[in-house]
């Protein structure tokens, strides 16, 4: 869908984006993240060319991004603000419409596509396509620059800290609410965090990127399994404290409905409780599942030496 190919990004003497490589497949949950200044939101912006590349190549479906017309190839990729700046004096359902006016579509079909992706994101759109952005919550705010970048149905969508500015009950909602989305629409979305735990629970697979260059991309798993350098152990930090436990006692097992559900932090004296009127316990954190615990799990860790209570 999207491949980077040797692409950098120089200001003066400083490389911005490092020739980087890699390839971001379609219908993924991408997540690019790093320390301030580490090139992240350059990457993304280079993607829809709000930044020129230095050097190098971008490739969307197949193509070079320069090859494509700018608005039209901006048509097809959705792009959300951390400051979503609405425009304050039109309705929410024309602050929507604006890029498929652009393509021309129907009023018929705009109004049936506002009013589709505004109950999806849970903004019923009898009560919310005729009011004012002023009348809006942050949250409900960003909910509409959400629904504004999918309003033409694009394939990709850039997401750049879009959830920062948030409070935290707001922010964690707004992560609920994009996964489950994400689950109806199946976009191509490439999200920026500086947030580990975000990207832990939003991400397919994770760019690590430092001083312009990737240090690691993998699914969220193999950052906590197999870290690639000192680096990458010290960002993720206590994340992987947090599964420590599922390290030790975990099995790869399927989600079993009839079992009690446990987060990968719960203290191992409230799994033995469980586990004495349970045969098995899921591992499920922020509505991902990393696998169970079993009586034999637990008890054949022990019996090698593994970690006591």
């Amino acid at each position: 869908m999207i491949k980077f190919d040797d692409v950098s990004k120089i200001y003066g003497e400083k490389h911005a984006v490092d020739h980087v490589s890699m390839e971001i497949k379609e219908g993924e949950f991408f997540v690019l993240i790093g320390p301030s200044g580490c090139g992240k939101t350059t990457t993304l912006k280079m993607i829809n060319r709000l930044i020129p590349l230095s050097s190098g190549y971008i490739y969307f479906k197949d193509q070079p991004i320069s090859s494509y017309k700018l608005d039209e190839m901006r048509w097809d990729i959705g792009y959300v603000l951390q400051q979503i700046a609405l425009f304050p004096h039109m309705t929410i359902r024309d602050n929507i419409a604006q890029v498929p006016l652009m393509k021309k579509w129907a009023n018929e079909d705009i109004d049936s596509q506002v009013d589709k992706l505004l109950n999806m994101v849970g903004l019923p759109a009898e009560q919310y396509r005729n009011r004012m952005p002023a009348e809006l919550s942050g949250g409900q705010q960003q909910r509409v620059g959400v629904v504004r970048a999918l309003a033409a149905d694009p394939p990709v969508i850039l997401m750049d800290e879009p959830f920062s500015a948030l409070d935290p009950i707001s922010r964690e909602k707004l992560q609920d609410d994009l996964l489950k989305l994400q689950s109806e629409i199946n976009k191509t979305i490439i999200f920026v965090t500086h947030d580990i735990t975000e990207a832990f629970k939003l991400g397919d697979r994770i760019c690590l990127m430092n001083e312009g260059r990737i240090e690691q991309i993998g699914a969220p798993d193999d950052f906590l399994r197999q870290p690639n350098n000192d680096f990458v152990r010290s960002f993720i930090g206590d994340m992987s404290g947090k599964v420590s436990f599922a390290e030790d006692y975990m099995v790869n097992s399927p989600f079993d409905n009839r079992c009690p559900v446990i987060q990968p932090d719960t203290k191992m004296e409230t799994v033995f409780k469980l586990l004495q009127l349970h045969e098995q316990l899921n591992v499920t954190s922020s509505g991902k599942h990393y696998g169970a615990i079993t009586r034999s799990s637990v008890f054949e860790r022990l019996s090698e030496g593994g970690n006591h209570l």
